[in-house]
């Protein structure tokens, strides 16, 4: 009898995960449970659902036969509790499931928000298939929405909202959109794209109360007092690992589920991958987690291959996302925040003629209308970048990041001519890897220095 694999979880990590198990150990027995009707299928999609791009079928990455034949043995319904002492899983209609090595892939919801009214019908979020489905029943041209939250999927959900012809106010807690990951010029582009959606945008904005009538949300309150009228109220104010089936099994736990650079749990034979999982990193003595789609989708595939017995080590990777916001295709890449120990070059650039030093930060930036590159320069290497509109730079500003190519050559002139910072650093790119094997044409990475720059 082959060994039994039990993976808690059909989304990206558990399906990476039981792809790694086949692979590794034909002979196993892959049983993959989750209590999503829909099975697997591209959450990140889920957005661009709901604004009209695509249709509901192209969320679904993998046919049915398919998903079938990787693992038959698919079982629907909720685990309750984790044994670990007897390697069983037990289902909230009593069934209970013994494993020789268990995966928990129980991913992240959008986190509860928190004021008086907060679970009247018409409170909306984006995180599965079946919230979609009961947004797009709400939705009505010319109804009134409120969105409150200050990522990414906030946006989402406004655009979305507004492109279901929804009258949409957008709240933002703080002056501008996102300023953890974008400056101030980035999250200005993004703000003009949603107004141009037809979004209202009100800063400095906080719901103090939902108003209920009949068990719906009919407005909200705001903490300066103004009432707004709100059929559909979108949350998006953050995301929560689903860990609580670990904690009750007494497994260790943070913000996340621990495991070691194996993937490993603090229980035997049992494993945690995707959005749930806090890795340890044994060369900073740290730990990391990320709720991204990549991610999840690599450490579902690490934690696949060594519950079929191979040992290998799940480092952190760099960061890279991409998504559209504010009608601009925008990947953030790497470590953008301002907030790295060592001194980072700063050169910033904007519609090609206006230069500026920034204080306390160090950015290469070249701008022009809705295309951007923001480029953060280390001591010796690229730390990150941002690049919005035109995407000709990302995947060479990646390639840099994740060699840990040394750009000390040019730092000095980059110091020196911050009107041509990007356009140094994509010839250095063209330079340096010419010839290399699996590197990409740079050109000039989409944008051109200022014509005078550095004359």
């Amino acid at each position: 009898m082959g060994r039994r694999y039990v993976n808690i979880g059909s989304g990206v990590a558990g399906v990476s995960a039981a792809e790694a198990i086949r692979h590794h150990d034909p002979a196993g027995k892959v049983t993959v449970s989750g209590d999503d009707p829909h099975g697997y299928y591209s959450r990140p999609g889920l957005a661009y659902y709901l604004n009209r791009t695509i249709p509901e079928r192209q969320l679904f990455p993998r046919k049915l036969e398919d998903l079938r034949h990787l693992f038959p043995n698919r079982v629907h319904g909720r685990v309750t509790a984790l044994r670990p002492d007897n390697h069983q899983i037990v289902f909230q209609d009593g069934r209970r499931l013994e494993y020789d090595r268990l995966l928990i892939a129980t991913g992240s919801r959008s986190t509860t928000p928190d004021f008086p009214g907060d679970d009247l019908a018409g409170i909306v979020k984006l995180d599965t298939l079946e919230d979609v489905r009961g947004i797009l029943k709400l939705a009505g041209r010319g109804r009134p929405a409120v969105v409150v939250g200050g990522g990414i999927i906030a946006v989402e959900l406004a655009e979305g909202l507004a492109a279901r012809d929804m009258r949409v106010h957008y709240f933002l807690r703080g002056d501008r959109f996102w300023s953890s990951m974008l400056d101030e010029t980035e999250s200005r582009l993004v703000e003009r794209g949603l107004e141009k959606a037809g979004i209202q945008l009100h800063y400095r904005t906080q719901v103090a109360r939902a108003v209920d009538k009949r068990g719906s949300v009919a407005a909200v309150v705001t903490k300066g007092g103004e009432t707004l009228p709100c059929q559909v109220l979108g949350t998006a104010v953050g995301v929560r690992p689903q860990m609580k089936l670990a904690q009750r099994a007494g497994l260790a736990t943070d913000r996340g589920v621990l495991v070691n650079q194996y993937l490993e749990t603090s229980a035997a034979d049992v494993y945690a991958a995707g959005d749930v999982a806090q890795v340890s990193d044994p060369r900073t003595g740290g730990t990391w987690l990320e709720t991204l789609w990549p991610t999840a989708r690599r450490l579902g595939a690490v934690a696949g291959a060594n519950m079929a017995g191979s040992r290998q080590e799940c480092t952190r990777g760099v960061s890279y996302n991409t998504v559209r916001i504010g009608g601009i295709v925008t990947t953030t890449i790497g470590s953008v925040e301002d907030d790295l120990d060592e001194e980072l070059l700063t050169v910033t650039a904007n519609d090609g003629e206006s230069w500026r030093q920034g204080p306390g930060t160090r950015v290469a930036v070249h701008a022009a209308e809705t295309s951007r590159v923001r480029i953060l320069v280390g001591e010796r290497t690229i730390k990150g970048a941002v690049v919005m509109g035109d995407q000709s730079p990302a995947r060479p500003l990646l390639q840099m990041i994740e060699d840990g190519t040394d750009v000390t050559p040019i730092r000095a002139a980059l110091r020196a001519c911050p009107a041509r910072g990007v356009e140094l650093v994509a010839e250095f790119y063209r330079k340096h890897y010419a010839g290399v094997a699996g590197s990409l044409e740079a050109h000039s990475f989409g944008l051109g220095a200022a014509p005078d720059a550095c004359a």
